[in-house]
C-alpha cells in the first residue's frame, strides 16, 4: 500500500487537522465498511454465516499475535478494554501481605486504581516519578526488591508521550521473577512492540486509539507460563476449547488465553478490529512507525522555532513517540486549545499542556498546516 492509498482511507483528512489519536481515532473507510457489511449481513441473513465469524475471530487473533510477535494466537484473548485486562491480572494473582507492586507515578487511572485496590491484601504500592528522572528505567528498577510481584507500566505515557525501554525493564523483571505487565494502548499501532524480546508477561491495549478500531474491544496477551498463575474471577460458556459443545463434561477452562473470554464475543467489534489490524499490517508496521516519528520530528522542530511556548514532551530521540506536548507561557492553556479548535485542529489538554498526536496517514502537509495554526493562535 502506497502513501496515497493510505490517505484515501481517511476522509477525516478533509475536515481540518485531527491531532487527537492518543484519545480516540477516526475510523478508516475499511473499518467503516466492515461495520456496514456486518450490519447488512445480520439484517438479511442473521447469524447463518456464524462459522465465518469464528474464522474471522481466529484471523484477528493470528494477526494480533503477528503484530506483537507473540508465539501463537493462543496467547491472545479479546476483551472489552484495557481496564479489564489490568483488572484480570490485578485480581487474579494470589497476593500475600508484604508483597509490593511498582508503577510509575501519574499513570492513567486504569493502570493505577486496580493496583491500589490490592492494598486491602496488605500489598504496598510503590509509585515512582519517572518523569522527574534522567533514567526512568533505573528509577523503576531501583524500587524493585524480592517482594515485588508486579511491575506495571504504560509503554508510552498518556500525558506527555514518554517512551520507556520495555526491553530493559522486561529483562530485569525476568531476572527478579517479577511479573511484567504493559499497558500498550498508547503504543500498539503507533510503534513496533515485541513481547518476546521484551519478556512481557501480560499486555493489553484497546482498539480505539492507534489501532484505528472501535471502542469496546481490546487485545490481551498472556504468556503461556503466566496463564495458570491468574485465578479466574469470571466463568462462562465461551472460555472452553469447545464452547458450542454445551453438554460436554467436564466444562474446563481452555489452557489458551481463551480462558479469559468468559461470555459471548463482540462479533461486531471483531469485524471492525479485524479490518483496522489488516490495514496496519498491509501498510507495514515499520513504515507506520517511520511516518509517526517523522511527524514528531517535524512538530518538534517547528515548535522550537516558536516563541512563548515550552515543549513538555521528551525531545531525546530515544524517548520520543507520536505524542508531542507543549505549553504556552503567556496564554491560558484552555483558551489556546479553543483557539486551535476554531482553526480546525482537534487536540487535547493534558497535565497543563496541549497534546498533539498525529498518525501515519498524515504527513508533511498536515504537520506544516498544524504548526501554522499554532503560530497564528499564539499571536492572537
Amino acid at each position: 500500500m502506497n502513501d496515497s492509498a493510505a490517505s484515501d482511507e481517511f476522509p477525516i483528512l478533509k475536515k481540518g487537522i485531527y491531532a487527537n489519536h492518543a484519545a480516540l481515532a477516526p475510523w478508516p473507510l475499511s473499518v467503516s465498511e466492515a461495520v456496514q457489511d456486518f450490519a447488512a449481513e445480520n439484517a438479511t441473513l442473521g447469524p447463518s454465516q456464524y462459522r465465518l465469524w469464528v474464522k474471522r475471530e481466529r484471523r484477528l487473533k493470528d494477526n494480533l499475535a503477528k503484530m506483537i510477535t507473540a508465539e501463537s494466537w493462543k496467547d491472545i484473548a479479546l476483551l472489552k478494554n484495557t481496564t479489564e485486562g489490568i483488572c484480570l491480572v490485578a485480581e487474579g494473582l494470589d497476593w500475600q501481605r508484604g508483597d509490593n507492586i511498582v508503577i510509575p507515578a501519574r499513570e492513567f487511572p486504569s493502570n493505577r486504581l486496580p493496583w491500589l485496590a490490592q492494598q486491602r491484601h496488605g500489598v504496598e504500592i510503590r509509585e515512582i516519578d519517572v518523569r522527574a528522572s534522567d533514567d526512568p528505567e533505573a528509577a523503576l528498577l531501583n524500587a524493585i526488591d524480592d517482594r515485588t510481584r508486579v511491575l506495571s507500566v504504560s509503554a508510552i505515557a498518556w500525558d506527555n508521550g514518554l517512551k520507556l525501554s520495555l526491553r530493559r525493564l522486561g529483562r530485569a523483571c525476568r531476572q527478579n521473577n517479577t511479573l511484567f505487565f504493559v499497558d500498550a494502548i498508547q503504543r500498539l499501532g503507533m510503534l513496533p512492540l515485541d513481547v518476546a524480546a521484551c519478556n512481557i508477561d501480560c499486555l493489553c491495549a484497546d482498539a480505539h486509539k492507534w489501532l484505528l478500531g472501535p471502542e469496546g474491544i481490546a487485545v490481551f496477551y498472556c504468556h503461556e507460563a503466566t496463564r495458570p498463575r491468574l485465578r479466574l474471577r469470571q466463568q462462562g460458556w465461551y472460555m472452553t476449547d469447545y464452547p458450542w459443545a454445551f453438554e460436554k463434561e467436564p466444562l474446563l477452562p481452555s489452557k489458551s488465553a481463551r480462558r479469559f473470554e468468559a461470555g459471548s464475543p463482540n462479533s461486531l467489534g471483531q469485524a471492525a478490529f479485524d479490518a483496522s489490524v489488516k490495514l496496519l499490517l498491509k501498510y507495514g508496521l515499520d513504515r507506520v512507525a517511520g511516518r509517526n516519528l517523522e511527524n514528531t520530528a517535524r512538530l518538534l522542530d517547528g515548535l522550537r522555532a516558536l516563541q512563548d511556548i515550552e515543549i513538555s514532551s521528551p525531545v531525546d530521540p530515544q524517548r520520543r513517540s507520536a505524542i508531542v506536548c507543549f505549553r504556552p507561557l503567556r496564554q491560558n492553556v484552555g483558551t489556546l486549545v479553543q483557539a486551535l479548535a476554531d482553526g480546525g485542529v482537534t487536540c487535547a489538554q493534558r497535565s497543563g499542556s496541549i497534546r498533539l498526536s498525529l498518525h501515519y496517514y498524515q504527513g508533511r502537509k498536515e504537520s506544516s498546516k498544524l504548526l501554522n495554526i499554532v503560530e497564528l493562535a499564539l499571536k492572537a
